[in-house]
């Protein structure tokens, strides 16, 4: 069989990193107001030369390098995102010449929060079917953009930044060997009104503010979060006591604890950066999976499973033998 094999990640952070203290001085808020409810207590924010491309390219150039190739050895870009640099075209043609990429297959997937999940697939996809031999899926976000600074429900949760993961299609004899063992993705439009921005080039002609009912958010959250790693994991063959880590979708630390209780997951297995990067939206998960891997946490052949949900609403999980 073939199978998508991880063999490098890469993220990237803009420059400036802002406390719930900088922040308490523009929004009314505080400090123990945010952590308490969230767990957050820094973000990056984007600077007037930071784009989602400019980061993307970033977190791809380090995932590049891990995996000990050159930009030229890419034939395949999905990037994640809900905040492109441009309405078109894709922002992964940009991140493609920003590297040096004359020609290859580049294109950007929307999925909100739960967008590298989707990327991971079409590029697993993408790779067992032969045609590509290596990829980069990327999730990229500039959220900072498309807050309205004045509601602090919301403002106080989101960051920029991006993450990026090679997938290199290799032959396997062992079900169980390395790469990509199974995903399961989800989407139910009905639950738009909970999650989402009220602009857009075909209705508004603006790109809009994000709005959010948090509490219902939550619990739909939970629910699903769980719900899909369970999926995902008997689809592997496989139950959450196999698992040797989890690196969830960074949204809030409370819904990274409730979710972990109901699969009678330890905290100890659970890579959680909310604290540090807040809602990164499409890049969290690889963000997360970087910082987990660059600090020697996630080591080769471990079993991982990644998860998120976001906006749609639209949820998923991956199973990986890294």
């Amino acid at each position: 069989m073939i199978r998508s094999i991880v063999t490098g990640t890469g993220s990237a952070l803009p420059t400036r990193r802002v406390s719930n203290e900088e922040l308490a001085q523009e929004v009314d808020t505080s400090d123990e107001w945010i952590v308490e409810r969230t767990g957050i207590r820094f973000r990056h924010i984007a600077g007037p030369e930071e784009t989602t491309a400019t980061l993307a390219a970033d977190a791809a150039k380090a995932a590049i390098a891990a995996a000990g190739l050159s930009a030229q050895d890419i034939d395949l870009i999905v990037l994640a995102t809900a905040t492109p640099d441009q309405t078109f075209p894709a922002t992964a043609t940009k991140v493609q010449t920003m590297l040096g990429i004359d020609d290859c297959v580049a294109f950007d997937v929307a999925a909100v929060c739960s967008g590298f999940l989707y990327a991971v697939q079409v590029a697993d996809a993408m790779l067992r079917s032969g045609v590509q031999r290596r990829a980069l899926v990327i999730g990229a976000e500039t959220f900072s953009r498309i807050l309205d600074w004045e509601d602090r429900t919301t403002c106080v949760l989101f960051g920029d930044g991006a993450g990026a993961m090679v997938l290199e299609a290799r032959e396997s004899d062992d079900a169980d060997g390395r790469g990509i063992l199974a995903t399961r993705l989800h989407a139910d439009g009905r639950h738009n009104g909970l999650l989402y921005v009220d602009g857009g080039p075909s209705t508004t002609g603006t790109v809009g503010k994000l709005r959010m009912k948090g509490r219902e958010v939550f619990r739909h959250a939970v629910v699903n979060l769980a719900q899909v790693m369970e999926e995902a994991l008997g689809l592997a063959g496989f139950t959450s006591d196999d698992v040797d880590w989890v690196v969830p979708h960074q949204a809030n630390a409370r819904i990274l604890d409730a979710t972990a209780r109901k699969l009678s997951l330890p905290s100890e297995k659970v890579i959680v950066t909310v604290d540090q990067h807040a809602n990164t939206s499409a890049a969290s998960v690889p963000l997360a999976l970087d910082t987990a891997v660059r600090d020697g946490r996630i080591r080769q052949d471990d079993l991982i499973v990644l998860e998120a949900m976001g906006g749609g609403f639209t949820w998923g999980a991956a199973v990986i033998r890294f």
